[in-house]
């Protein structure tokens, strides 16, 4: 029997540290009211969320995979982006039994590893529960740390959908420059629906933010969700975006008692109505 990995603590953005500080009183307040639930899904619709599973290590240290994959399993996503899936150091193999989770949720996960074994590409992941996987492409982000994002154009039963699913660094400066290649990347490719899902490691709202180039394509961010520290949650670390934004139906944390202690981050999760992105619109947004 291969020895229990040990925890890994995962390093908040340098900013956070300050904001942790100012921010003392909020904790004490208690957690940040939630969005109301979404609604089911209908015709031409479906659920998407993500989620930064920590490796699968949770709040109380305690490394259980079992437990992600129930979380996962409450969130009845049809397509689900996961960062932090793969082993940190030494051989960058996947954490989850993917047999057995596609037994239990109906979701596939992509192949998208260069390394055997592997469930992701910087350890992100994408899992679909019907479709066809149209086109692929693993981004290298810029910054320091090596950091990554997957661009995935998929034929569902609902209609063409483009997901990106990324893991943002912790410097703010580098998080501007990997939106910008996010951006870049999307607009390489032909007009299609576009989703962009992922833990972006930002906060802050408004010019501060160093998303704020993002707004060009996905409209106005707002605060979003506070889905970290996941047992006390008051920062939007994680964001489910939309182009365009006529098709997002609405988005919420997934306050689960369980995912309050699967991970130190909530999933998110979001309805979206395909039917609502008109072609003539996305191709004058191209």
């Amino acid at each position: 029997m291969s020895p229990t990995p040990r925890p890994i603590r995962t390093a908040l953005p340098i900013e956070l540290h300050g904001a942790l500080r100012k921010l003392g009183g909020a904790l004490l307040r208690g957690p940040a009211r939630g969005a109301a639930p979404i609604a089911p899904r209908c015709e031409g619709s479906l659920i998407v969320a993500s989620y930064n599973i920590h490796k699968c290590v949770g709040v109380d240290n305690r490394f259980d995979p079992g437990r992600i994959a129930a979380v996962i399993a409450e969130l009845d996503a049809d397509v689900l982006a996961l960062q932090e899936v793969d082993r940190r150091f030494g051989h960058r193999t996947g954490l989850l039994n993917t047999a057995a989770l596609e037994r239990r949720t109906g979701l596939t996960l992509l192949h998208v590893s260069d390394t055997p074994g592997g469930h992701g590409w910087h350890g992100n992941a994408l899992l679909v529960r019907q479709g066809r996987l149209i086109r692929l492409r693993r981004l290298h982000l810029p910054g320091a740390e090596a950091r990554g994002a997957l661009l995935a154009e998929l034929q569902l039963p609902a209609g063409k959908l483009r997901v990106v699913a990324a893991h943002l660094g912790l410097l703010r400066r580098h998080r501007a420059m990997q939106a910008e290649a996010l951006l870049e990347a999307i607009r390489q490719g032909s007009p299609m629906p576009t989703l962009l899902m992922g833990d972006l490691n930002e906060w802050r709202p408004g010019i501060p933010s160093s998303l704020v180039g993002l707004e060009t394509f996905f409209g106005p961010l707002g605060s979003g969700q506070p889905s970290f520290p996941s047992r006390l949650p008051f920062l939007a670390l994680d964001r489910i975006l939309c182009h365009p934004r006529e098709m997002l139906a609405g988005v919420e944390a997934h306050h689960s008692p369980l995912a309050r202690l699967a991970s130190d981050h909530l999933p998110l999760r979001a309805r979206i109505d395909l039917s609502a992105a008109q072609l003539p619109a996305l191709a004058a947004a191209a």
